[in-house]
């Protein structure tokens, strides 16, 4: 089936996705429910994260994150969250705490009442999908704290299946890759590169003097040819590279269409997905899409997503941001069900405010923590 007619048989897929917790779920939330006197308060904070090092992508560098930490409290029992702001989102933490200003938990009883919350915080304004992660991730912390079980439990994933998380090298000279790559790469057993410059080739072979483990790659748009695209891509096969994100902007999706056709490696979506509606007019486009909690509003449509993805037969990979423990933890709890991870954002800094999700022998590494799997440090 040729792309545009599978667009045209597909326009309502995701008209099935509203997906509720299952029944055993939703029959412990009315146990869990305690007397439904409470009152959910929502407060929250500015927060810098400070990169261990310069991150650079094809088209910026930086070595802070900006990003906002949310509590959501309801009877005793607080839950966690994170908006995390790199620049190319557009998103403030002036923005963030101008959103969560307008957010009034107050008309709802019970923090049970998960899908009417997140569907009136998603209808405040039509953007703002980091502040609105932050309010999700909490508040499904904070159920799942009051359920007694983490989430991956409640979804029924296996935490063993979690897979390793690939751990990114920015942009550098070759003497930096190469530096970071003896540092890094016996501890883990996949890395993530990011390209679209125009050393990408030297980037790669210094990290091949290296190491000969399996490389994702991420062009973050910035290969502006078709057949380049493509011929880059074969190129990158012989290396060992295992999967590409991004080859081209956005902008041009029938050339990325074009590409993923022919291209002899798993093609996925980044800057192209955003949410729920723009997956189906993706498929054959892309073999899969990249999940990221702070670009699809959080843990409920990230789920949402994941499920129409494996119905359209597309691969799934869940992502992050130069991100805490929190919102890392937050989409390790979705790890077990997707064929790649990039949940490296917490390695990255060095001032985490929580412990959660760790990384064993280069394995994502849940815990039986309730909700999203975290302790507070600081």
């Amino acid at each position: 089936m040729i792309r545009r007619d599978f667009l045209k048989t597909t326009a309502l897929a995701t008209a099935s996705a509203a997906l509720p917790l299952n029944l055993f779920a939703q029959n412990s939330a009315k146990n869990a429910a305690s007397t439904g006197k409470g009152k959910l308060k929502l407060t929250y904070r500015t927060y810098d994260l400070q990169l261990r090092h310069v991150f650079t992508i094809a088209n910026s560098s930086r070595t802070t994150t900006p990003i906002v930490l949310t509590e959501i409290e309801y009877e005793g029992v607080t839950g966690y969250g994170e908006a995390s702001m790199p620049p190319y989102l557009g998103e403030t933490q002036a923005s963030v705490i101008e959103f969560l200003k307008k957010v009034d938990l107050s008309q709802f009883s019970s923090p049970f009442e998960l899908d009417d919350i997140l569907t009136y915080v998603d209808k405040i304004t039509e953007n703002n999908t980091a502040a609105k992660a932050s309010i999700d991730i909490a508040l499904h912390d904070l159920v799942g704290k009051i359920m007694g079980k983490p989430w991956y439990n409640i979804w029924g994933l296996n935490k063993t299946k979690a897979p390793s998380t690939t751990f990114t090298i920015g942009i550098d000279t070759r003497e930096v890759v190469i530096q970071k790559t003896k540092e890094d790469a016996p501890l883990y057993n996949i890395l993530k590169v990011k390209l679209g410059r125009a050393n990408d080739k030297e980037m790669i072979e210094a990290i091949r003097t290296v190491t000969d483990k399996p490389i994702a790659v991420d062009a973050n748009q910035g290969w502006e040819d078709k057949q380049y695209a493509l011929d880059m891509i074969h190129w990158l096969k012989e290396k060992g590279i295992v999967m590409i994100e991004q080859p081209m902007s956005k902008h041009k999706l029938d050339d990325i269409a074009w590409v993923t056709e022919r291209s002899p490696l798993p093609v996925f979506a980044d800057e192209s997905f955003q949410r729920l509606t723009d997956l189906t007019k993706l498929k054959g486009a892309f073999h899969g899409v990249n999940i990221k909690l702070m670009k699809c509003t959080g843990m409920r449509e990230a789920w949402k997503i994941l499920t129409v993805a494996r119905a359209l037969n597309m691969k799934v990979m869940i992502g992050c941001m130069t991100e805490t423990s929190c919102a890392i933890s937050a989409a390790s709890q979705l790890s077990p069900a997707v064929d790649f991870a990039d949940l490296d954002g917490n390695l990255l800094i060095s001032n985490d405010v929580y412990k959660g999700t760790t990384v064993i022998d280069g394995v994502l590494t849940l815990n039986d923590l309730p909700g999203i799997g975290i302790q507070k440090l600081k």
